[in-house]
């Protein structure tokens, strides 16, 4: 019986060359003892006033921290900040996905740094129902605007926040008009029954558009078109620009059927392409001319009151909300109230007032 030999395989691998040892013991230690060191409140409010970007973002993602550990902290500086905000214009910016609004908001905002404005962009990215992650890659897609020294992007995640406004997005516009930003963009997730919350926290809510993408009527929220002061139909560029003319037309027939806005303010429809920067000046001016009516007559800063007021509700139904599913009596008496709700032992509503009833007996204790 005869063997073949097992020929010899080709595919061979060659010992490595190891690498020299080049760590610096030093750098590591000085780089882990900085890692440790955390700034005070008063050393991220002196950095925020002198306009120090790192300070700015630290105190940012401390605000944005879900740790109630850093929530005396991040009040702490809010609070020292609070005199040195509301010396900006808020803009408040949406449309539905694919419109363009990263890459308008890059176009607009190199428009006004051109002017001499310090603009500052609040992106929300929109976080995932399921792995609860987001891309935030608003600084990619603005790549020009983000290397503007006169500029500063910030994005954050939705989480589970109401209408694609990140939870601390009302705190972080008050950081950065502390830092010296006059011009505040807020960028949102997009168009929804609940993308209205951008615009309690705004002085100017603009509504882009495109041409060309169905029934320009239909295609969006009636309570957003109500509560637009600016309409924008972006993307007027080639054999575009008669469609985004025609859609112009449409719109400001439709806004005429809209109750009178309390500002007194006339909302406007313009066309723009943010690849060809035409039509952008026209935006601005458009703002301005709100600005400059509204300021006269009293409305933005009575505006500026109501949203705060609205904003200190809000943020008392969310601490309490909070600190409800926190308690843990709460969470253990939830898990069995969830279960017999399911089984249908119990109606929703007797289960939800069982845990009121027991939250609230233990906060009289």
């Amino acid at each position: 019986m005869s063997t073949s030999k097992k020929q010899p395989s080709h595919l061979q691998e060659k010992a490595g060359i190891s690498p020299p040892e080049i760590i610096n013991t030093a750098a590591i230690h000085h780089i882990q003892k900085n890692r440790r060191m955390q700034p005070t409140a008063e050393e991220l409010i002196d950095g925020i006033l002198n306009e120090n970007r790192t300070a700015l973002s630290r105190a940012i993602t401390l605000v944005e921290s879900t740790n109630t550990e850093h929530l005396a902290k991040a009040n702490e500086v809010i609070k020292g900040c609070l005199s040195h905000a509301n010396k900006s214009v808020r803009i408040g910016i949406t449309g539905v996905p694919g419109v363009g609004k990263s890459t308008f908001i890059e176009a607009f905002g190199k428009h006004l740094t051109a002017l001499g404005k310090k603009v500052a962009v609040l992106a929300v990215d929109p976080s995932s129902t399921l792995s609860h992650g987001s891309i935030l890659g608003d600084k990619t897609r603005m790549e020009e605007l983000v290397k503007d020294e006169n500029a500063f992007i910030r994005p954050s995640a939705s989480g589970e926040t109401l209408g694609g406004v990140a939870r601390k997005t009302r705190e972080t516009i008050i950081l950065c008009e502390a830092a010296g930003f006059d011009t505040i963009i807020i960028e949102t997730v997009g168009v929804g029954q609940s993308e209205t919350a951008v615009h309690s926290m705004v002085d100017f809510f603009l509504l882009l558009k495109i041409s060309g993408a169905g029934d320009e009527l239909q295609g969006i929220k009636r309570g957003i078109m109500e509560m637009a002061d600016a309409i924008v139909i972006n993307k007027a560029d080639g054999d575009n620009i008669k469609k985004a003319n025609q859609a112009k037309l449409e719109f400001n027939r439709a806004l005429h059927l809209f109750p009178a806005k309390k500002s007194g303010w006339e909302p406007k429809v313009t066309t723009c392409s943010a690849i060809t920067k035409d039509g952008i000046a026209e935006v601005w001016e458009t703002i301005s001319s709100y600005f400059e009516q509204t300021k006269e007559s009293g409305y933005f800063l009575e505006n500026r009151k109501d949203q705060n007021h609205f904003w200190m509700l809000e943020t008392i139904n969310e601490q309490l909300k909070t600190q409800f599913y926190s308690q843990p009596d709460i969470i253990s008496q939830l898990e069995q109230n969830k279960k017999a709700v399911q089984n249908d032992e119990i109606s929703p509503f007797a289960a939800a007032q069982s845990l009121l009833k027991l939250y609230f007996n233990k906060g009289s204790k």
